[in-house]
């Protein structure tokens, strides 16, 4: 992934984000709150020496104090020292209880044994920190006064409490903001793990750099998602000045760039799955062609579950199985639809064979006829998935638009209609990426596709003449 594909992530899951960082943050407040409070209070034991009257002795006997500290300082939490402070105090704990409770430091380079003590109660943390200190006192007397041997000096190593333990008057733990801050950062972390998360486990094709990432087939334009697109499938026809009707304007203006050294332009438009847009995608384009003054024949080749006859209000008893069968000629079923020249080719009666008829010879010489009297050809088909239909006709009629549907189309669905194409050879001529949303991190943008500006096209081309 990209830096942009991070960004795109953070932006389309900031919900998320935000609601486990809120999360966090008050779960390291409730913890804050239902933990008990501790308080810390410490006392300070100075060790010296006592001989020594020139500098040389003077600075032997301190690298001797300097390691005897360290010594003494691990003393601090072993039951010789510790036990003499349960009895005096008449604490309920035992030695390795209390020994939790006791740290002792002794700092580079100082002669100095800080012995803190943690506890609920600061009065009592600050009692057992001086007991603690002054049983270190005496247990190191006692200890360096037993290993003297008798008649020899006593040791020179002197411990002296100076710096009693004070009752603190604010507890160490909780740290409020230290635990709503780590709660935050790990809801934010969490949150932000769970956004990448799905982002790659999520295969639906989303934006223009999904489809390339599956084909090198170039995107000729993109269709923004309108909520109302069942109750006018039309949209050119319906409300032509709404954003998705300027999308189909755009397609239309790239379709004239598109195989410009083809004599005949005619086109199969079909999709990996059913329900991706394809039949109003075919049906816009048409409107859009022919209002571009372009003679338009759209033909539904959809001989399964046929849908243009249904969208543009026509008969559509009679149409395409007729004439492929030899039942009906092509211009006496071929309807005029609106005051431009757009003309349909309905489906007609739906046969047992829809396979073997796009394939036959009856349908490469419609497809030749319709290139002779028209000069643009859109045939609607199905899906390339579930039936072999519209890769048969793609196959005669040289050109394929892929219709894909943002934020449903799978990755491997749209590789394997590629695939479908690919194995019989069929040339595919661009993709169309339908259902695009107008907000969030992949929303139709009007620099990439609408208004004139897409993919470098400023203006509309003028119209396409009959070779």
């Amino acid at each position: 992934m990209e830096l942009r594909d991070y960004l795109r992530i953070l932006r389309g899951s900031w919900v998320l984000i935000s609601v486990l960082a809120l999360l966090g943050i008050g779960a390291g407040a409730a913890y804050s709150i239902v933990t008990t409070p501790k308080f810390s209070s410490s006392a300070k034991v100075f060790v010296s020496t006592s001989n020594g009257t020139t500098v040389t002795e003077l600075q032997q006997g301190n690298t001797f104090t300097q390691q005897r500290v360290k010594t003494y300082a691990d003393l601090v939490t072993t039951p010789i020292v510790l036990l003499p402070v349960i009895d005096q105090l008449s604490l309920d704990l035992t030695g390795e209880q209390l020994a939790e409770q006791v740290t002792a430091t002794a700092p580079l380079d100082t002669t100095l044994i800080e012995i803190t003590v943690t506890d609920v109660d600061p009065a009592l943390a600050a009692e057992i920190a001086t007991a603690v200190s002054e049983s270190l006192t005496e247990v190191v007397e006692s200890i360096e006064a037993s290993q003297t041997p008798e008649g020899e000096p006593t040791s020179p190593v002197r411990l002296t409490l100076v710096q009693h333990a004070a009752v603190p008057q604010a507890p160490v733990s909780p740290n409020v903001p230290l635990n709503v801050a780590l709660g935050g950062l790990v809801g934010l972390a969490l949150g932000i793990g769970l956004a990448v998360l799905r982002e790659t486990l999520d295969t639906r094709i989303r934006n223009e750099r999904d489809v390339e990432l599956v084909t090198e087939t170039p995107i000729i334009g993109g269709i923004v998602f309108d909520p109302k697109a069942n109750e006018r499938p039309l949209i050119v026809h319906a409300d032509p000045q709404s954003p998705r009707a300027e999308s189909f304007r755009t397609l239309r203006t790239n379709l004239y760039f598109l195989d410009a050294d083809r004599t005949n332009r005619a086109f199969v438009v079909t999709s990996s799955v059913e329900s991706e847009g394809k039949s109003t995608t075919t049906a816009n384009l048409a409107i859009a062609l022919a209002d571009a003054g372009a003679r338009v024949l759209l033909v539904d080749a959809d001989l399964r579950r046929p849908k243009q006859a249904d969208y543009l209000g026509l008969e559509g008893a009679v149409g395409l199985s007729d004439v492929l069968i030899g039942r009906a000629d092509l211009q006496d079923v071929v309807q005029r639809w609106g005051r431009n020249s757009m003309f349909v080719l309905p489906a007609g009666a739906i046969p047992p064979n829809p396979s073997e008829l796009l394939g036959s010879t009856a349908m490469v010489e419609l497809i030749a006829e319709a290139n002779r009297s028209f000069d643009v050809v859109l045939f609607d088909c199905p899906p390339l998935l579930p039936v072999t239909d519209a890769a048969i006709l793609a196959r005669n009629v040289g050109g394929t638009i892929v219709v894909v549907a943002a934020g449903r189309t799978h990755r491997g669905q749209l590789k394997g209609a590629m695939a479908a194409l690919a194995n019989v050879d069929a040339p595919v001529s661009g993709v169309v990426i339908t259902m695009l949303p107008t907000k969030g991190p992949d929303a139709y943008g009007y620099g990439r596709y609408g208004y004139g500006y897409g993919y470098g096209y400023a203006s509309e081309a003028p119209a396409v003449t009959a070779p």
